[in-house]
């Protein structure tokens, strides 16, 4: 549960509001409904919502889904403001706002998800976590092709286990896995960093089919 939530929260925080709801969603299907975590779940998967309605100006779904989050933190933030480390007493006073005034959303940036008062970065998560979210959002848009993320991750995990085996630490100073931490982090320069690592992932792969070529 923690690691997904880091992962959901790392990439709102990196402004990807739309594609974070997809790192908590699966876990949030299998809970049983009305469980402290189920209600947490699926109280940020509308925050998100929300975020993303009221930043495309569309007021109407904003409100809707923001008083609707904010019901469902409410079951959890009685008990305890910042339940599991999230800060769901903050999100919860944000909604409220943004119910209320959704063009709010233009004025201010949303309010950023905090796990142990910290606000989450794609440089918090270990490797594990930030090729979870690099799949996020590959997956949440066009332009970016999963199967080449998936090559990334399968060279990066290489770089990690030749780096010292049996660690799934962070960023380390590794091609591979340093791409994968920018990709998800760095989303004002997210289409270059792209295009980079697509280069490198086709070079790797032409090697690899040279050397394959030779034992043919």
């Amino acid at each position: 549960m923690e690691r997904i939530l880091r992962v959901g929260a790392a990439v709102f925080n990196a402004g990807d509001h739309h594609a974070a709801h997809d790192a908590w969603e699966s876990r949030w299907l299998e809970l049983a409904d009305g469980t402290p975590d189920e209600r947490l779940l699926h109280g940020l998967i509308q925050y998100t919502a929300a975020v993303h309605h009221a930043r495309n100006r569309n007021w109407s779904g904003a409100t809707g889904l923001a008083t609707s989050a904010r019901e469902y933190l409410g079951d959890v933030d009685d008990a305890d403001e910042n339940y599991r480390g999230v800060n769901v007493g903050a999100v919860r006073r944000y909604l409220g706002r943004l119910a209320a005034d959704p063009e709010f959303a233009e004025r201010a940036r949303p309010l950023p998800l905090r796990i142990d008062g910290r606000v989450v970065r794609a440089d918090d998560l270990p490797f594990e976590g930030v090729v979870d979210a690099a799949r996020v959002v590959a997956e949440d848009y066009d332009a970016y092709d999963e199967a080449v993320i998936e090559r990334a991750v399968e060279y990066a995990t290489e770089e990690v286990e030749e780096d010292d085996p049996g660690v799934g630490g962070g960023r380390s100073g590794t091609r591979y896995v340093a791409f994968l931490f920018d990709f998800v982090g760095d989303r004002e320069n997210r289409d270059i960093l792209y295009e980079r690592l697509f280069a490198h992932v086709e070079r790797e792969r032409a090697r690899e089919r040279d050397v394959s070529g030779l034992f043919e």
